[in-house]
């Protein structure tokens, strides 16, 4: 049975991010072989993982195609604003099983609404919808709470120790008590 992931904003082959959200890494090369080590350390072949958005900054795409051939698991991109080398580059695109700009996945009938930014209000909120972005990197803890967005979770790598999350972590979470 395959699980389901989350992970947003890696980043790949970006040097400013390093400073930006003080990451631990010397260089690029580092943060990208860790990112692809702590992926494929969770995720199986046939887990499902749900990248929202900001993929790579490699300006060679060849860099970011032995990337993603390298992660586990069938991906699914939920576009963010960084992701234009990915539309541009067919070999790139097909990486992912579609490609989206946002994405509603009902399980045990609760919606999970993805997006790359934040939202206040999403489809089926008020029934007990959760919404999963990122963009924020740190900016904003794992639950947007500082916006009074209940339900709501950061699935970037920034806040979750640069590892995809699964969907029984999230729900784990004391925010969500709903059972999936």
């Amino acid at each position: 049975m395959s699980r389901k992931f989350f992970i947003s904003d890696l980043h790949f082959g970006h040097n400013n991010i390093l400073k930006y959200e003080n990451r631990p890494f010397k260089n690029v090369e580092e943060m990208d072989k860790a990112l692809i080590r702590n992926w494929n350390a969770v995720v199986g072949k046939n887990d499902e993982v749900y990248v929202l958005g900001d993929v790579s900054f490699h300006k060679d795409p060849d860099k970011t195609l032995n990337i993603l051939r390298q992660l586990n698991g069938r991906k699914y991109l939920v576009l963010g604003n960084h992701d234009k080398q990915i539309l541009k580059e067919h070999k790139l695109r097909e990486q992912f099983e579609w490609i989206r700009d946002y994405y509603k996945l009902t399980l045990n009938n609760v919606a999970i609404v993805m997006f790359h930014y934040p939202i206040q209000v999403w489809d089926c909120r008020h029934h007990g919808a959760i919404h999963l972005y990122g963009h924020v990197h740190s900016n904003i803890s794992n639950h947007a709470m500082e916006y009074d967005i209940p339900n709501s979770y950061n699935v970037g790598v920034d806040v979750n120790n640069y590892t995809p999350i699964s969907l029984e972590e999230i729900m784990r979470s004391e925010e969500h008590t709903s059972e999936l």
